[in-house]
């Protein structure tokens, strides 16, 4: 049954986008942390965006996926454009990830998240699933300091400059994947650590912005342009830079941008531009990982930790859960 909230807009705003979105990735995933280390892909990301479509169809939105698990005729769930929640509230862009880092999952390897973003209508870039070239860092830095642009040691010997310290004592953050072999051998060059991870992008991108905990000072690569929405996000609700750009190497894939709204095929997009507006953003761990906490399943109770990011107000909320009427995480 759909819920049902008699309040004023404003505040029906505030609710929406901060403790309703909670609720959407505890399901998401709880579903898929049953499916842990089970070696099965594929059933833990249908789990997860099986109960997430659930979720968010109870919610008093008019909902638009511009960003979801690829185009419609790709996916039959939480494709990009499909409409979600219960038409009834107001009109706001989502954009979901709902199991990231499928392998973790499959292999229970840490740093397996559900999460997604909501913001105003028109706020959030529809980008379509393609591979996007990124560049974050964290908050307290001068604005323009590192640029998509630069090369790798231009952007390392900047940062290191602007925080004081050597380039060896400085971390970038990089997807493992052999498409990386020049900028891993680059950013070592200048003296810099490298930090390879396996999956987990938008994770990644939020490691930035708490060196004191993750160790990372800086995120480089190519991931998936999704992820990239997903970051910006977070990013602006907690302080930082990104920047990224679209790789539309292909006429197929520029003739898809086109038609999602992307004019310019070399457009450098800044955080703003990927994500504006008043945005918000929840993540709940499915496996334990350096920013949240895994699903636990103890006897008649199910624990959950969720981070929640709200852009306008600049608050960070860690919410952990206990569940206990464990029939509103069953499958029917």
């Amino acid at each position: 049954m759909n819920r049902q909230l008699t309040v004023m807009p404003e505040q029906l705003i505030e609710r929406v986008l901060s403790m309703e979105l909670v609720r959407v990735t505890e399901r998401a995933a709880v579903a898929s942390a049953r499916w842990r280390g089970r070696g099965n892909e594929k059933a833990a990301d249908q789990a997860a965006v099986d109960a997430m479509r659930r979720e968010l169809n109870r919610l008093p939105i008019d909902g638009t996926v511009v960003i979801g698990e690829g185009e419609r005729d790709e996916a039959p769930m939480l494709f990009i454009g499909e409409r979600v929640g219960n038409q009834a509230g107001p009109k706001v862009d989502i954009a979901v990830d709902p199991l990231e880092g499928t392998t973790l999952c499959a292999k229970d390897i840490p740093g397996s998240i559900a999460v997604m973003a909501m913001a105003e209508a028109g706020t959030l870039l529809a980008a379509p699933d393609v591979y996007m070239h990124k560049i974050a860092i964290g908050p307290g830095y001068p604005t323009g300091i590192v640029d998509l642009d630069a090369t790798p040691a231009d952007n390392i010997n900047a940062l290191a400059k602007a925080k004081g310290v050597k380039p060896s004592e400085i971390t970038a953050l990089i997807l493992d994947r052999p498409r990386h072999q020049d900028l891993i051998a680059a950013v070592r060059a200048t003296g810099a650590g490298v930090r390879l991870i396996t999956d987990g992008d938008v994770a990644g991108v939020i490691f930035t912005t708490m060196p004191a905990e993750t160790g990372i000072d800086i995120y480089l690569g190519i991931g998936a342009a999704p992820e990239g929405v997903l970051a910006a996000g977070a990013l602006r609700c907690v302080g930082g830079q990104m920047q990224g750009r679209l790789i539309l190497d292909t006429e197929e894939r520029r003739t898809r941008a086109f038609a999602m709204g992307v004019k310019d095929p070399n457009k450098k997009y800044d955080m703003k531009e990927l994500a504006s507006g008043d945005v918000v953003v929840a993540a709940t761990g499915v496996t334990d990982g350096a920013l949240l906490s895994g699903v636990k399943f103890r006897g008649n109770v199910i624990e959950t930790e969720t981070v929640v990011y709200r852009s306008v107000t600049g608050t960070v909320r860690r919410i952990r859960g206990e569940h206990r009427e464990l029939s509103k995480f069953s499958l029917d």
